[in-house]
């Protein structure tokens, strides 16, 4: 189940509030104090992307995910293809080739057969152009009001190679951190659009499949220890739980971290920090320091991957595991937020 190991359970007396889904602090307590406790599922593996399961001859990744966002159609995307781009994105941080989705549909009554109708294409043709199938699916209609106009939820099935072991526990101290492009357009994209704010830049979303991108680095031979996509909570959040996950120390030089004009400027006017800024074509891969020049220059040479970077390093565990960005004068250590910054951006 994804998310970050935490120890502090979500208490009774807590309510879910709206700006408290995605990677807030209290969804994270949900996960470790509430759901996993629910489901059975105590062990201290740290929690990834997706399950690596066994299967006859073989592994298969699995994962699911839910779709919310407003509005349905955003500068560079739409609700569709972010469905199926965010699930083959989740398998493929599991070191999976993504095979199969499903689709689950939740309509709100008054929803325009057109726009459905445009989303529906726009799925299909992501998924052609990740390689996946979407095999089964299911509908629901709700009553006005009660759907946001439309919901959607996936599930996706991947193949995992032999000797494949993706995942926090496997980082270890002396690995490089690279990030395959700058941050925050996707989230900022998502607010601008719903919020009509005019900025001078027009600024779209960063979605992006990532499976041709983990693909070339493992046919290149590259020892990928944890991959992490930067959807909830950005960079900082997928950094936190890395380090919570592997009980390690990681410093990152924040000069290294690129972060484009126009969303700067957006996240000052807005106040926010874009290290916090969902991404949804955007990944931290740890690998060892012999890697790291063949990693990076396939990261670069990726579509969009011009601003990748080795911006960190892992050390040795201070305490639990934590990370900070570095910049002349100090350090900062990174923290989930106890809310959501931008609520709804995925």
């Amino acid at each position: 189940m994804s998310g970050a190991v935490c120890p502090v359970p979500a208490t009774d007396a807590e309510r879910i509030e709206l700006g408290h889904g995605g990677g807030g602090a209290l969804m994270h307590r949900l996960i470790e104090g509430l759901f996993r406790p629910a489901f059975g599922e105590t062990g201290p593996e740290p929690a990834h992307d997706g399950a690596v399961l066994p299967a006859a001859g073989g592994r298969l990744a699995f994962t699911t995910d839910s779709f919310v966002v407003t509005p349905l159609e955003f500068p560079g995307g739409d609700i569709g293809a972010l469905a199926v781009i965010g699930t083959v994105n989740d398998l493929a941080m599991c070191g999976a080739q993504p095979l199969y989705l499903s689709a689950g549909f939740i309509l709100e009554e008054g929803l325009e057969i057109a726009l459905l109708r445009r989303i529906a294409a726009s799925m299909g043709q992501a998924a052609a152009a990740a390689g996946v199938r979407l095999v089964t699916g299911d509908t629901k209609v709700v009553e006005r009001g009660k759907g946001d106009g439309l919901y959607i939820t996936t599930a996706g099935v991947g193949s995992v190679g032999p000797g494949t072991a993706i995942g926090p526990q496997f980082v270890r101290a002396g690995d490089v951190v690279l990030l395959s492009g700058d941050v925050g357009r996707h989230g900022i994209a998502i607010m601008a659009a719903r919020e009509g704010l005019g900025f001078k830049t027009a600024i779209e979303s960063d979605m992006a499949c990532l499976a041709p991108t983990v693909r070339a680095l493992a046919e290149a031979g590259v020892a990928l220890h944890c991959l992490r996509d930067l959807t909830r909570g950005g960079l900082a959040t997928s950094l936190v739980e890395i380090a919570t996950g592997a009980g390690l120390t990681i410093r990152i030089d924040e000069a290294a971290v690129t972060v484009s004009d126009a969303v700067r400027g957006a996240c000052e006017v807005l106040g926010l920090d874009p290290w916090y800024v969902a991404n949804e074509g955007r990944l931290v891969a740890c690998v060892p320091e012999a890697d790291a020049d063949r990693a990076l220059a396939i990261l670069r040479a990726q579509p969009g991957g011009a601003a990748a970077a080795m911006i960190g390093r892992v050390g040795p565990a201070a305490g639990h595991g934590q990370a900070l960005a570095e910049a002349i004068g100090g350090a900062r250590v990174l923290d989930m937020l106890s809310g959501e910054q931008l609520p709804r951006i995925c």
